[in-house]
């Protein structure tokens, strides 16, 4: 039985209470805090086997070494959450090599392969940035100790990817011709993706027990703020256009597209010019996965099978 009622749990931990073992969780906030971990656990998995295809494109030996050390650390990132959801009593081999492809949790934007280096460092300067805006987050406010302590070190190295990212988008822009032209039609499909992996905006967001549980401190339009709060700035510093801009009546970033709406997977284009949708047809889209879904996950699965053979071969 629980130390505390849902209620009592929610207040202390909005009064600086830090949860350090299951039996001091309600159901409500162990269920909140597993989905939370999942999504974080699948993204950085699945991140994996995304980046090792473009990783291949890579210019030099010396910059395959930096993208498959990024490779390396999402895997360990992958692990950590993985490893504090066995604590949670769910089993890990079963999370990894247990499940169907469309049951990862991981954003749809990750279901897209990456076709070129380009679209590489774009995604660690545009999907990476994301990462860190959640996760700093998290860090920052969550009330699951073994968590914040756990993302120390992510934190850290997430930070070395989204430099990674920035450093070869100034790079590729600055050489101008086809290397800029890569970087554009790389961001024109990344942005809008990364906007919508935010998630619903706050006014039709019926409920968030992350947020009562305190297990992150920001909405999700407060988060989507962060996220272009610096990236505008660095594709317009770099000129690179992005479809959003600063608005002095606002006070805020304002899209100047339809937002949400519609995508084109197998021609990775947003279709602006079809207006807006309604989140339940996003919600459609994400759960029907993207376009690589099941390459990918076969591709982390694949490993298991390895390991049978041997262990059926001593």
């Amino acid at each position: 039985m629980a130390r505390y009622t849902d209620e009592e749990l929610k207040e202390k931990v909005h009064n600086g209470f830090i949860v350090e073992y299951p039996d001091e969780m309600t159901e409500g906030y162990k269920s909140a805090l597993i989905v939370q971990l999942l999504v974080q656990a699948d993204t950085e998995l699945i991140s994996a086997p995304a980046y090792f295809g473009a990783a291949k494109d890579a210019p030099s030996t010396n910059t395959m070494v930096s993208a498959t050390a990024i490779i390396q650390d999402e895997l360990a990132h992958a692990n950590i959450a993985y490893r504090l959801l066995e604590d949670l009593g769910l089993d890990k081999e079963q999370l990894v090599y247990g499940r169907e492809p469309h049951e990862f949790k991981h954003p749809y934007g990750f279901d897209h392969p990456l076709d070129n280096w380009a679209e590489l460092v774009v995604a660690n300067g545009l999907y990476d940035r994301a990462g860190i805006t959640l996760l700093g987050d998290v860090f920052k406010n969550t009330s699951y100790g073994p968590l914040k302590r756990a993302l120390v070190k992510v934190d850290q190295e997430e930070t070395f990817h989204l430099r990674h990212g920035e450093m070869w988008m100034k790079r590729l822009a600055k050489a101008g011709g086809e290397a800029k032209a890569q970087i554009q039609r790389a961001v024109d499909w990344m942005f809008p993706m990364a906007v919508e992996w935010f998630g619903l905006p706050d006014d039709m967001k019926r409920h968030s027990g992350q947020l009562e549980y305190k297990l992150k401190g920001m909405t999700n339009d407060e988060l989507r703020q962060t996220w272009m709060k610096s990236t505008v700035p660095l594709c317009e510093g770099i000129g690179v256009s992005v479809p959003a801009h600063w608005s002095d009546d606002e006070q805020k970033f304002v899209l100047d597209y339809p937002f949400p709406c519609e995508y084109d997977e197998d021609e990775k284009r947003w279709l602006f010019d079809e207006g807006e949708i309604s989140w339940s047809k996003v919600f459609e889209r994400w759960k029907g996965r993207g376009p690589a879904n099941k390459k990918f996950v076969e591709a982390i699965q694949e490993g298991r099978g390895f390991r049978h053979q041997l262990e059926m071969a001593a």
